[in-house]
């Protein structure tokens, strides 16, 4: 807690960035007390200046509310950070999908991003995925990452993700991960951006929604940011994945078996190949 302080106040020295786009980074928190002072820094970190940082927290029992109401009270005496860390409390627990849209109904920024409490962005990710979305001229971009520990020490096994995707090559390519998509508010209408709250894979669901109206999304092949794996994370359990994955296809998307089927083996294979570390 001492070094979060002292990263608190060094914040006030950083300049914030004027006349630059605003990235919203959205972070859902639900009982991550152990992660949340490493990834916060994650986010202090960044050499991307114009940033606000929207915690939304899904009624944790574990100290995790306390904990951010305390870090938002401390950052409000901080000139740079002031109105820059905004906190969002869930009455009740929601889950994901709803913890993210009501940081997104919180947002001012162009750009939304997305952090999960237990993972971590390399200190550039912002900076140089909004370069790259300003130089292309892209409304939606993902980059690579890489899998980690329990503590947050990278595995080795990086997941390398293609140039572009559209929708029909998403539905057997679901190598888009959350914390490393960016998407442009000035070019995707809001409602596209809301997640489906009863999807049992709710991120996946939203990339296909977005592109099924006629987006691209287009990879960054760089690693930044860090995918922690461990046993209490959301998205540990493979096979609680897996038919979360299928009943999206037939749910959301209204694919019959043997669509579903086809697009499906794609999906397990390259998730196979995700998991021993190999190119996707």
């Amino acid at each position: 807690m001492s070094e979060l302080r002292a990263e608190l106040r060094n914040g006030g020295e950083t300049e914030y960035g004027a006349g630059q786009p605003k990235i919203s980074v959205i972070m859902p928190v639900y009982n991550a007390a152990g992660y949340l002072d490493e990834a916060f820094r994650s986010v202090m970190a960044q050499t991307y200046p114009n940033w606000e940082l929207i915690l939304v927290d899904d009624a944790s029992t574990d100290g995790s509310r306390e904990y951010l109401q305390g870090l938002v009270e401390r950052s409000e005496r901080i000139p740079s950070l002031r109105g820059r860390i905004k906190l969002c409390l869930q009455a009740c627990n929601k889950g994901p999908a709803a913890a993210r849209n009501a940081g997104i109904r919180a947002a001012e920024g162009r750009f939304l991003a997305y952090l999960d409490a237990d993972d971590l962005w390399r200190e550039d990710k912002l900076r140089r995925q909004l370069e790259f979305m300003l130089r292309g001229g892209y409304a939606f971009s993902f980059t690579g990452y890489e899998f980690a520990d329990r503590t947050g020490k990278g595995r080795g096994k990086v997941v390398h993700v293609p140039k572009r995707l559209t929708y029909r090559e998403a539905l057997g390519n679901t190598t888009i991960s959350t914390i490393t998509v960016m998407l442009d508010r000035e070019r995707i209408p809001e409602g596209l951006l809301i997640m489906p709250e009863t999807s049992p894979r709710e991120d996946t669901a939203t990339w296909w929604r977005i592109l099924r109206s006629g987006y691209a999304a287009y990879g960054m092949d760089e690693v930044l940011s860090v995918y922690r794996r461990h046993p209490d994370s959301h998205s540990a359990n493979k096979w609680k994945a897996i038919y979360g994955t299928w009943k999206t296809y037939r749910q959301n998307e209204g694919m019959t078996v043997w669509s579903a089927g086809r697009y499906f083996t794609g999906y397990v294979f390259r998730a196979v190949k995700r998991r021993v570390g190999r190119t996707v």
